[in-house]
Formats: structure tokens, sequence, C-alpha cells
């Protein structure tokens, strides 16, 4: 907890994930006990939460950032997701707050609200800038939207954003009865990740998918698959040993 960190020690180191190096160092400096109300309190927990939420400044006119297959997507639910647009939207943010006044509303872990941010960003939801989030203009029409609009816009920048949901959609496309082991996707990120965060990073993205109703995705069997009612009108020709007598 960040709070607790600054309520603590004489310094703030953070940490870059990728590669392992030290990001900032914050020093502290305010005499025990803390303050939490005061103000430069407040500042120093404002400064954390902008520098660990800070993206690569990217040029005037560069175009807009396309995510490699295997990005490590952040752990977070739809409902989540959500949830954290909805506060948002809602008295008192009304669109905006600074980072510690949403942790304080959601009520979440800090890792846990970074992992929404990143995604709700991914998404295009929210901008996150200098300790501020901010909900844009595709995070509003998503909150003032039913739940059926709601679920067509989450798929929508689903296949538009993230590239495994946009790359298993089309391989489930292409094929004649479209299926798809889950391992075959497995063996793609293993290029770019480790075992264990690849298994992760595919189970997050199915989770967005079947919420959004883009593919389906069977349990039991590691199978994905188009949705039914996207081909159930099909004419392809039924499996050899359907179409045998018995």
């Amino acid at each position: 907890n960040i709070e607790e960190a600054v309520t603590m020690a004489d310094r703030v180191l953070i940490f870059s994930s990728d590669p392992g190096r030290v990001k900032a160092e914050i020093p502290v400096g305010l005499p025990h006990p803390r303050d939490r109300d005061s103000p430069i309190f407040k500042q120093i927990v404002d400064e954390v939460y902008a520098i660990m939420t800070a993206q690569p400044q990217r040029a005037a006119g560069a175009s807009p950032e396309v995510l490699s297959l295997g990005y490590r997507l952040p752990e977070a639910s739809p409902y989540k997701i959500e949830g954290m647009l909805e506060a948002l939207s809602e008295e008192p943010l009304y669109g905006k707050a600074d980072l510690p006044q949403l942790a304080d509303i959601l009520q979440v872990p800090d890792d846990n609200l970074f992992h929404l941010l990143e995604a709700g960003r991914l998404f295009g939801f929210i901008k996150v800038e200098h300790g501020d989030v901010a909900l844009l203009p595709a995070g509003h029409a998503y909150v003032g939207g039913n739940a059926a609009k709601r679920k067509e816009l989450f798929a929508e920048l689903l296949l538009a954003h993230i590239s495994l949901a946009s790359h298993i959609r089309r391989v489930l496309d292409e094929r004649r009865d479209h299926r798809a082991p889950e391992d075959r996707f497995l063996q793609e990120l293993e290029d770019y990740l480790t075992d264990d965060e690849a298994e992760r990073v595919l189970g997050q993205v199915i989770a967005w998918g079947r919420y959004a109703e883009i593919f389906d995705y069977d349990y039991n069997s590691g199978i994905l698959s188009l949705p039914d009612d996207e081909f159930e009108d099909d004419d392809r020709e039924p499996p050899l040993n359907e179409s045998m007598p018995a």
C-alpha cells in the first residue's frame, strides 16, 4: 500500500518492471508520527502514484501504440473494469479523479488498482496522466449504455486494441470448423513469455473474449471456438463421421 509506505519509510524506491531497475527514488523526510491528511504527505503519495502509472512519452504525430502478441496483459475482470468506470462517472468524481481518491473509493489494493488502470487505458476507456485519471469518450459511452451496448463496445475495443484477442478471432474465422485448441496459442505465447505467464495471459484474454462474446471456450477440452449463434446457419459440410449413414 502506497500510503503505508509513505507513512513508514524514509525514502520510496520505485522499480521498473522490465528490465528490473530503480525507476525513481523519492525521499520522504517527514517527522514521525506522520499526518496522512497533511498537504505534504498527500503530495508525496500523489507523486508516487504518478510515477508508477507514467507511460513512455510518445512523439507528436507518432502512430498509436500497437501491442505485441506477447504483451503482459493486466489481470482485470470485465466486471471490475466496469465498476471502475462507473465509479469514475458518478458523484463525487464526475469523470475525473486523482489516483489516491479513486483508490479510496474503490477500496482495492494498489496492485489491483494498477491492473484496472492499465486495462482501462489499453481499451481506450480512460487516460492516466500526472497521477490523475479521466474518462475518455469511449468510457463515457460505455457507462452510458445498457448491458447490450456495453458488451458490444467492449468487443469492438477488445478486437481493435488487444492483439492477442484479434489474432485468436482471426484464426477461428479462417478455420473451416471455427475451432482451435488453446495449446496452439500457448505455443505462440511461449515465444515471448514463460510457460506460467503464457497461461495467465491467455486465460485473461479468454475471460475478456467470453464476456465480449467474440469467442467461446470449453474448459473441459481446452477448445476455443466461435459463438454458436455466429455460424449456426453456416452451410459448410458436416464432418465425415456425421455425413455417413449409420
